[in-house]
């Protein structure tokens, strides 16, 4: 580029215009933070070594009890191991979460900032005060992670005061006031590279001629956010008695994955998200591994069924193992990939 327009974008003093080559700051993908699930985390970034994208809002949806703030607290605990300076603004909106519950999910909670706003000027308000002065902070600073849970029972000011009022007039403009917010928060937290995860119901569309499902809150988070999961469930149990969930995970947007992908999670009411669960499925689909009647044939030869290898997994999924697993993953869920079985028999040849 000529010296001409280098001076003019100089000029601007602009902090969000530059030029391609020297990097989009607010467009590009900085990293990626942890599920806890390998599965989880090739769904959203294309690796099982990936996760969620670490300065971009993603959103997980779902009707009541699948699972959504778990998953929630499942990528916050594994922020904070990964980064022992790093703390976590946590936005409360159902005033359920506990410091007992975060306790008991190995959360350090000294490192957990919670904040209840009871509407969305109030956490427009604040979410936008502290990625501000995050941003004035010069040199080094601690990783940050915010989280809205959730965004479907935030009224705005004007419902709070019809509510004292005695009105039950609905206020129209809560769809617009919700894009506004996301739309000023995105690049912000793009620039501060701050990941915003948010957790969201969903409802029946009336009158949609194939039975849909949407987010409550308009079209403000559809269109802010780079990653959208859908989530429902089905218990797990270990006998008679009901272990936890299998969560079937729905990417119905993506900026990083093929879209509408579904892949498996196991969620435990004691440990979480399963790390292996729903890795044996991908490497049979890539003939990394074979199915004998019950049985895995794994890459060593032995015959092993499914339960005994999640149990042990460290002991069957060796580094060698994952990744070539995860040479898998990226074709399985990323655009453009050579086939693994492709580039195998290519190898041979």
């Amino acid at each position: 580029m000529s010296d001409f327009f280098r001076d003019m974008v100089k000029q601007l003093n602009d902090d969000n215009t530059s030029i391609a080559e020297d990097g989009l700051a607010s467009a590009e993908f900085s990293g990626t933070i942890d599920t806890g699930s390998y599965i989880l985390n090739a769904a959203l970034s294309g690796s099982i070594y990936g996760g969620v994208p670490n300065n971009k809002i993603t959103a997980f949806a779902g009707e009541s009890a699948t699972g959504k703030t778990f998953f929630v607290m499942g990528v916050v605990k594994r922020f904070l191991d990964d980064n022992p300076t790093g703390a976590v603004f946590y936005f409360d909106t159902e005033a359920a979460v506990t410091k007992e519950m975060m306790s008991s999910r190995g959360i350090d909670t000294n490192r957990v900032i919670v904040s209840e706003p009871d509407t969305i000027q109030k956490f427009r308000h604040i979410a936008l005060q502290i990625v501000d002065n995050y941003n004035e902070q010069k040199g080094e600073k601690p990783p940050m992670l915010m989280v809205l849970d959730s965004l479907g029972q935030m009224s705005t000011t004007k419902e709070v005061e019809d509510t004292h009022a005695g009105s039950e007039t609905k206020d129209m403009t809560k769809a617009a006031i919700l894009k506004a917010t996301f739309r000023v928060l995105n690049l912000k937290l793009a620039k501060a590279n701050v990941p915003l995860l948010v957790t969201n119901h969903v409802y029946e569309m009336v009158g949609a001629y194939i039975p849909t499902k949407e987010m409550a809150g308009g079209s403000g988070l559809k269109y802010t956010a780079s990653q959208i999961c859908f989530l429902s469930k089905r218990k797990e149990k270990d006998g008679k008695e009901v272990v936890g969930s299998i969560i079937r995970v729905k990417m119905t947007k993506s900026r990083l994955t093929k879209e509408n992908k579904e892949v498996q999670v196991l969620l435990t009411y004691d440990k979480g998200l399963d790390r292996y669960y729903g890795l044996l499925e991908l490497a049979e689909k890539y003939e990394l591994i074979k199915k004998v009647a019950n049985r895995y044939e794994m890459p060593d030869g032995s015959k092993v069924y499914a339960k005994v290898i999640l149990k042990e997994p460290e002991k069957y999924f060796t580094t060698e193992f994952l990744d070539r697993i995860d040479a898998a993953a990226k074709q399985e869920f990323t655009y453009g990939s050579t086939s693994l079985i492709e580039e195998e028999d290519v190898e041979e040849a």
